[in-house]
Parts: structure tokens; sequence; C-alpha cells
């Protein structure tokens, strides 16, 4: 992958690389900032580079991405790199021979490569299995046996944690009598998105290094020097579509259509508008529950998310005409003439409180709440804000 891969973060790169090149990288990091913010990705070209055969060479910067080791490291399958996420207990069960001709675990199993796929072709993601209860005991015992055993090359073990605030409290303190007392030979690379629900034991045995939301000025940066023939305006609707989520970037730009028209996001945009125009029409609210309804079964997370952020986009450039009627800087600059009309016949709504629902509603999505209840909070409230007398 190489750090030349890594989008923004150049002073949490900085301070791993010299870490990495002085002999002084600590037995266990807490990586913890925004979802989307690349530290999973961090974490896999650190794992890459203690595995790699070529890493910063003269001719490198990082991990050398073609070596038996990298790509081994890319699929999943190096030997000195274990990778935990939470998945079901129909994957752990212990003892049974039969296993693997047990209908519930082959289905269990087809889920948990379905993820892993997803994660080769979005490295942004972070997978987790549904009905899963968290990162479970049984995982961090294994995680205990295979650290007990010499790596089969190279010098170090990797052991790369996703989601940690999803440790269960028992394998929690497994993990932590493993941090306490660490073989010498393994590297724990924990990652987070809300550390503060971790254990403060296992946070202070922990080298913390805090990512940052991707600013906008940075994907674009990227996008221009990787993916050239992406342009505007379809370049400035990546960017502002996925607010600094480079999960989402990534799923906007391999999603991408070559009609500008009919790109996911801009279809999902006009859906959430038509959406809108229902919940704010007195005649057609029975509409708007039903598509509140219909939306909420038929579209993925994912897609519910840029649903929702493509109303607070839309939201964005109403406030921005209101305040300055000039203002050409806008999230969707092809449907200004509708932006125009809702700062007109909506003057003065409180467009803050507005924004923190929906910011909400998107923050429930992602942590899994349930879609139909999300939805139809948000619909009576922007309804109630908005015709408010």
């Amino acid at each position: 992958m190489s750090w030349k891969n890594i989008i923004g973060q150049k002073q949490q790169i900085r301070v791993l690389r010299k870490a990495l090149e002085t002999g002084r990288f600590a037995h266990a990091y807490l990586f913890t900032g925004p979802e989307g913010s690349g530290k999973e990705s961090a974490a896999f070209e650190i794992a890459s580079i203690l595995c790699c055969r070529s890493a910063n060479t003269p001719d490198t910067e990082g991990s050398c991405g073609t070596c038996p080791d990298c790509l081994q490291v890319r699929s999943f399958m190096h030997q000195n790199v274990e990778y935990i996420f939470p998945v079901e207990s129909a994957l752990l069960d212990p003892g049974d021979s039969a296993k693997k001709e047990n209908k519930r675990f082959a289905e269990a199993r087809e889920r948990y490569n379905a993820l892993l796929e997803q994660k080769k072709q979005n490295p942004y993601f972070s997978p987790a299995m549904e009905r899963s209860m968290g990162i479970l005991t049984e995982q961090i015992v294994s995680l205990q046996h295979k650290a007990s055993f010499m790596p089969g090359e190279g010098t170090k073990k990797i052991f790369i944690i996703s989601q940690a605030e999803r440790l269960h409290p028992s394998a929690a303190n497994k993990l932590l009598k493993l941090l306490e007392e660490p073989p010498a030979h393994v590297v724990f690379i924990l990652v987070s998105s809300r550390p503060e629900t971790l254990l403060p034991t296992i946070r202070s045995r922990c080298q913390s290094v805090k990512f940052s939301r991707v600013t906008a000025a940075e994907l674009r940066l990227w996008l221009q020097e990787n993916r050239p023939e992406i342009i505007d305006p379809e370049l400035s609707s990546i960017i502002s579509f996925s607010r600094g989520n480079l999960r989402l970037a990534w799923e906007l730009i391999n999603n991408r259509d070559a009609n500008l028209s009919e790109t996911p996001t801009i279809l999902l945009r006009n859906q959430a508008l038509d959406y809108l125009r229902t919940v704010l029409t007195p005649s057609r609210f029975h509409e708007a529950v039903a598509a509140c309804e219909q939306n909420a079964r038929n579209l993925s997370r994912s897609e519910l998310t840029l649903f929702l952020a493509a109303l607070l986009l839309f939201f964005q450039d109403v406030n921005h005409r209101r305040i300055n009627p000039d203002f050409q800087e806008l999230n969707n600059p092809d449907i200004s003439d509708a932006i125009d009309r809702f700062a007109k016949n909506f003057p003065d709504p409180d467009f803050l409180q507005i924004s923190t629902i929906i910011e909400d509603a998107i923050r429930a999505i992602e942590r899994n709440a349930g879609p139909l209840l999300v939805m139809a909070s948000l619909t009576a409230e922007i309804r109630a804000l908005l015709q408010r007398e």
C-alpha cells in the first residue's frame, strides 16, 4: 500500500514512521478518531511494513505492496497478521467435530467471508457481523493462544482489533492481561471510533494515536493525484457527500456511472428531495409516511446514510443562500434554482436544530439503530421545525 496512499494524517504518519525507523515501536497502540478517517488502513500499512521483504528501501516509502508478504496481508492470509472484528458465536463453538457440516456454521462462515471480501474491496470498511454480540471471549482466547507462538517468518506477529469498543467485558479483561505482560514478538493495534467506552486500564497500556477527519482539501488533492479521470462537478459531489468519511468516499468512487445525472449519489439526493417535498406538503403527508417506510426497508445502511447526508448538504446550501444570495460554492450547484426557491419559501427555519437532528439520525444509522424508527422520528421532527408558526 505504502504511506503515500494514506489520505491526510501527516502528523500521525510522521510519528508512526519515526517509531518504526528508530526501533521504538510500542507493543500496543490505540488508533482513535472518527469513522472512515483511515485508522485501519494505517494499521494494515504497519502490518505490511513489519512483514514486507522490501519495506523502507531507497525505492519505497513504507511497504512495497507487491511482494508475497504484502499480498498476503492484503488478502488476510498472512500467518503473522490476525484481523479481529465482531463475529457471530456460531463461528466459535468449540469441540464440535462435525461443525463444518452444520448448516448454521456454514451460513455464518459464508457471511463472514462476504464481509472480508467487502473489506478487500473497500479498505475503509469496518466489518461486523449483524448477529454478533461484539468481540467475544473465545476470540481473545484464540488470540492468546496464537500470541504464545513465535512468528513463522519475520520478527513480529501483529494483531489488529477492529471496533475495540465492542469488546465483551470478559474478552476485554483477558486482553488486558495480555497487554500487561505482552510477548516481545507481538504488536497489538486496537482501532476504535469510541475509545471512551474502552476500559481505562486498556487505554493506559496502549500508546494512543488520534486520527482526524480527512478534510475536503486533502481528499480533493488525493483524488486529483490518484483518480484524475474524476473531474468536477462529480469530484465536488463525491467530496461533499462523503463529508470526510473515506468509507463513503470509496463507495462513491467505485459506484460511479458514466452519466453524472444517474450516479447513485445524485439519484439518492433526488430521492431525498422528493421525500422532503412530501414531508412539507400538507396534502401529501401520507405519501411522506409511506416514503419513510419504503426508504427504511429498501435502502441499505450505507445508502440511507447518503440519503440523510444529501438532506444535510441541501440544507447547508439553503442556509448559505439565505445569508448571502450570491454565494457560489454550493454543494449542489446543479439545483441552485431549487435551493433559491426553498430559501425564499422558508426564510427563517432553525437550521442548527435541523442539522443536529439529521446528524443524530446519521450517527444512529451508523450505530445499527432501527432504520424505520430513525426515519419516522426524523420525518416528524423536520416537519415540525419547518412548518412551525
